[in-house]
C-alpha cells in the first residue's frame, strides 16, 4: 500500500497540475477569442449558443450568469455587430427574440484553431488505454459538476 506522504505530494502535485490547466484553458480561450475579434465573454456566449442550441436573450443571461438586462445585451450587441449571431422574432410569440449562432461564421474564424487542438487531443488520447480514457472522463466529468456547483454557490453569495 502507498505510504500517507507519497498520496499526500500526489493529491497537490495533482491540484497544481490542475490549477495549471485551468489557467492555461482560460488563456487558451482569450487568445482564440482575440484572433476572432472577440473577447472571452463573447466567444464563451458563442460557444453556449453552439452547444445548447439559441436562446432567448434571458436564458442566454442565466447561461453566461450575466445581468439580463444590459451585460447581455450588449454581449448580443457586439456578437451581432461582428456577424457571430442574429436575432429573429419567435414565430410562436412575436413578442420573444431568439439569438442564433451563425455555425458558418463561427467555424470560419475559429473552427480551424478548435479542430487542430481537437487533432492535437485525439493524437494523445491515442496512447492511452480504454481504462485510463475511461478515469479521465470522470475525472473531467466530475470536475465540471463541481465548478457548477461552486458558480451556484457564489451567485447565491451575490
Amino acid at each position: 500500500m502507498e505510504d500517507l506522504s507519497t498520496r499526500a505530494r500526489s493529491i497537490a502535485h495533482m491540484a497544481d497540475v490542475m490549477r495549471d490547466f485551468m489557467a492555461s484553458a482560460v488563456l487558451f480561450q482569450d487568445a482564440v477569442a482575440r484572433t476572432g475579434g472577440l473577447n472571452s465573454t463573447d466567444l464563451q456566449t458563442v460557444g453556449l449558443l453552439m452547444s445548447q442550441g439559441p436562446a432567448t436573450p434571458g436564458e442566454l443571461a442565466e447561461r453566461t450568469g450575466l445581468s439580463a438586462g444590459g451585460a447581455i445585451t450588449a454581449v448580443i450587441d457586439r456578437l451581432e455587430k461582428a456577424g457571430y449571431v442574429s436575432r429573429q422574432r419567435d414565430q410562436a410569440d412575436r413578442r420573444r427574440v431568439i439569438v442564433t449562432a451563425d455555425a458558418d461564421k463561427v467555424m470560419r474564424e475559429v473552427g480551424p484553431i478548435y479542430g487542430r487542438v481537437g487533432a492535437r487531443w485525439a493524437a494523445y488520447l491515442d496512447t492511452l488505454t480504454d481504462e485510463q480514457i475511461e478515469l479521465a472522463n470522470e475525472l473531467f466529468s466530475r470536475a465540471g459538476e463541481i465548478n457548477r456547483d461552486e458558480i451556484e454557490q457564489l451567485k447565491g453569495q451575490r
